[in-house]
């Protein structure tokens, strides 16, 4: 890996074995467990857990619950768990069923599931987030489903924010444009987030810049119809999220891998690799990449879409797998790719032809938490499992 990144790969090999970690294999042990360092976390493979929100929070605190739905994913030995979209301010919530770190009250019950992660070797990560005009909805298990919610059912429809006043769609909430010293005031909220993610122990910290949220909104043409110095040109689009990224690195310890999740197209052009120049696409994310790594990005982690409504999507099997290898190559940056990535020889396919530095498994990893034990004995190495579940491992012994 080139040494721009300022990652050094681990190679498993002699005294450099991870005690978690050896292989069965004649041949080189596979890229995706192949040890890589960022700064000063070392992680065990290149296995993520993305963010995946989960809607089970109460004024922001995260529970028992999340406890257990995170130390289940640290038991089967993932490189690194991200936590859920975390909103820097309540307004900034997706639902009122999200976690937040808008108060120092929240530092103390993320550090116990920082702890959990942490007590299997699993580096513990967060998304920091908000929402913007995409907030106050309803979850789609809860009553009414998903919806813009009253004031009644717990939600603030008239203080949903975003860079114009222009709603997502017919059911989300009609947002106001965020004034100067609004947009001065979310910038501090961001940094005091990230402040509070380092006192609860967190080793790597992301920035939800995707999937329609607020910087998403700032950051497309499709959503930001500003003509002041925020809005129009891609210089004046990207001002914003530029501005909270580098307010999270000057507070972020240098020492920390600092990522930012983006989404490298709205989809206009249903091309993956189209223009959409008034827009947002693959080039301009390209540009905002660069920025972000002269302020001092570490990694970022490769998504799409989710910013206009009515969109088609070209899914399928690594379907944003292009958009991941663009930008790594383009803006000579680390990245992660996500996105129906659900089998190990894809993964490591994707690993060796460099068109990703790490992989981040979703929902496969809700239907199959051990899917990391899954993927060491598809590619012939042998994972140390935790030593209660020892026993249940039927891979041989070395």
């Amino acid at each position: 890996m080139s040494s721009n990144y300022l990652f050094q790969s681990v190679q498993p090999q002699g005294a450099n074995v991870p005690a978690e970690i050896n292989s069965i294999s004649t041949e080189e042990t596979p890229k995706l467990f192949t040890p890589i360092t960022c700064k000063s976390v070392t992680f065990r493979n290149r296995i993520v857990v993305p963010p995946m929100c989960m809607y089970s929070s109460t004024d922001g605190f995260l529970n028992d619950y999340h406890v257990a739905h995170y130390g289940s994913f640290a038991l089967k030995r993932p490189a690194m768990v991200i936590i859920e979209a975390t909103a820097v301010e309540a307004r900034g919530r997706i639902s009122a069923h999200d976690s937040g770190i808008w108060s120092d009250d929240h530092i103390a019950p993320l550090r116990r599931v920082v702890n959990v992660l942490k007590s299997q070797g699993t580096v513990a990560a967060i998304q920091i987030a908000h929402a913007g005009r995409k907030a106050n909805m309803g979850t789609s298990w809860m009553p009414g489903g998903y919806h813009n919610l009253s004031e009644q059912e717990g939600g603030w429809p008239t203080d949903v924010v975003g860079p114009s006043e222009l709603a997502f769609d017919e059911i989300h909430a009609n947002p106001n444009a965020l004034s100067i010293s609004e947009l001065k005031d979310l910038v501090q909220k961001w940094a005091d987030a990230a402040i509070r993610a380092n006192k609860a122990g967190i080793d790597v910290l992301e920035i939800h810049s995707a999937h329609g949220y607020l910087l998403h909104n700032f950051l497309s043409g499709n959503s930001n119809k500003r003509t002041d110095q925020y809005g129009g040109s891609l210089e004046n689009r990207l001002r914003f999220p530029l501005e909270v990224a580098r307010a999270v690195r000057n507070v972020w310890p240098q020492e920390k891998p600092l990522w930012v999740r983006l989404s490298g197209t709205d989809f206009e052009n249903p091309e993956i690799l189209g223009h959409d120049e008034t827009g947002w696409d693959v080039y301009q994310s390209i540009e905002y990449a660069k920025a972000l790594k002269e302020i001092g990005v570490d990694v970022i982690d490769v998504s799409s879409g989710g910013n206009l409504p009515n969109v088609k999507y070209p899914v399928g099997k690594l379907y944003q797998v292009p958009l991941s290898n663009a930008i790594k190559h383009k803006a000579n940056i680390a990245t992660g790719a996500v996105g129906i990535i659900t089998e190990p020889k894809e993964a490591e396919e994707i690993l060796q032809k460099e068109e990703a530095d790490f992989i981040l498994v979703g929902r496969e990893h809700l239907r199959d938490p051990a899917w990391t034990n899954r993927a060491a004995s598809e590619l012939g190495v042998h994972v140390k499992w935790i030593n209660q579940y020892e026993r249940a491992n039927r891979r041989p012994k070395l």
